[in-house]
C-alpha cells in the first residue's frame, strides 16, 4: 500500500480548518469558579446567564508604594489595616473616595504588589457584577491566601440592585465575607450615589411608594458600612509639581526639572482641568519620552 503524504496533508488542513468553524460558532468557555493557578489578581467575568468565574491577571499592575506622592496620610492608614488583616488581626472594610485621578486604584494595587509575598491577593470585581459577591466570596473561605475584594469606580443610581449583595457582604447577613477576605472600594462619591434632587428624581416615586426618601437613605447608608473611610482630594500647585518631578526622577534620572518643565507641565494641568496624580503622571510620561525622542 503506498503512502500519500500529500493526501494527508490535505486532510489534517481541511479537518484545522473544520475544528476552526466549530470553535467559532460554539459559546465561549466560561473562567473557573473558583481561583486556579499561580496568579496572584483575578477580574470576576460573567459569562451571559451562566453566572461568572474568576480569570486570571497575566500583568498585574506594577505601581509601589512609593510611587505614590501627595497622600501619605492615605496610604499609611490604608497599610496599617492591610498589614492587620494580613495577620489575621481585627481590620476594617475601607471606602477610598474624592476626587479623579489622586490615586485611589493606584493605592489598592500598590498594596497587592508591596504584600503578594506576604499571601496578599486582589480580585477584582465590576459594580454591574456586584451582585455575584456571595459565589465570588465563597470559594475564597478555603484558601490559605488573604484576599481584597476590589470594586473599582463604585457608584449606584436609583435603579441599582447591587447594592444589596454589598451591604450583605460587609455587614448584616448569614452569608457574609469568610474572615480571609476583606472589601476595598472606590468612588468619586463619598455616599456612592447623587445627593441631589434633580439626580434623584427617579426616586420620588416607586411602585406607589409613600416615602421614596427612605429608599435613598438606604442606599446612601451603604457607605456606614465600610468601617474606615480615606478622603482623596485634589493636589495644590506644589503638591503637583513635586509629583511629577517624582515621576521625571524615576522615569529618567538626568533629566532636570527646570523652569520650562514647570511651565510645561502647569499648562499641561490647565488643559486638563485637574491637578491629579494621574494628569502629573500623564505629563511625566511624554515630557520624559519628548526629551529622549
Amino acid at each position: 500500500m503506498i503512502f500519500n503524504t500529500d493526501r494527508l496533508h490535505r486532510i489534517l488542513d481541511r479537518a484545522d480548518e473544520l475544528m476552526g468553524r466549530i470553535e467559532q460558532v460554539l459559546p465561549p468557555q466560561p473562567p473557573p469558579a473558583t481561583p486556579k493557578g499561580n496568579a496572584v489578581a483575578w477580574r470576576w467575568r460573567r459569562t451571559g446567564q451562566r453566572g461568572g468565574g474568576f480569570q486570571p491577571v497575566r500583568h498585574p499592575a506594577t505601581v509601589g508604594l512609593d510611587d505614590l506622592q501627595g497622600i501619605d496620610d492615605q496610604k499609611a492608614e490604608l497599610d496599617r489595616n492591610t498589614r492587620q488583616f494580613l495577620r489575621g488581626l481585627p481590620s476594617n472594610n475601607a471606602l477610598l473616595w474624592g476626587a479623579r485621578g489622586t490615586g485611589k486604584s493606584s493605592l489598592v494595587k500598590a498594596l497587592l504588589r508591596e504584600y503578594v509575598n506576604d499571601g496578599l491577593r486582589l480580585i477584582q470585581v465590576d459594580a454591574t457584577d456586584l451582585v455575584d459577591l456571595p459565589d465570588i466570596v465563597e470559594p475564597l473561605a478555603e484558601r490559605n491566601e488573604r484576599f481584597i475584594v476590589f470594586a473599582d469606580d463604585l457608584a449606584f443610581d436609583a435603579d441599582d440592585a447591587g447594592y444589596r449583595a454589598l451591604k450583605a457582604i460587609l455587614e448584616g447577613s448569614v452569608a457574609g465575607a469568610p474572615d480571609n477576605v476583606v472589601v476595598y472600594a472606590t468612588s468619586n462619591r463619598r455616599h456612592l450615589m447623587p445627593e441631589f434632587m434633580e439626580d434623584n428624581r427617579d426616586t420620588r416615586a416607586v411602585d406607589g411608594e409613600i416615602h421614596p426618601g427612605e429608599a435613598v437613605e438606604e442606599k446612601v447608608s451603604l457607605s456606614e458600612r465600610f468601617g474606615l473611610w480615606l478622603s482623596f482630594h485634589a493636589f495644590r500647585q506644589d503638591d503637583y509639581l513635586g509629583i511629577v518631578e517624582a515621576w521625571l526622577q524615576r522615569l529618567d534620572g538626568d533629566l532636570e526639572f527646570d523652569e520650562t518643565a514647570r511651565e510645561a507641565a502647569l499648562q499641561w494641568a490647565l488643559a486638563r482641568g485637574s491637578r491629579s496624580g494621574r494628569v502629573a503622571r500623564q505629563f511625566a510620561l511624554d515630557w520624559a519620552g519628548r526629551a529622549r525622542l
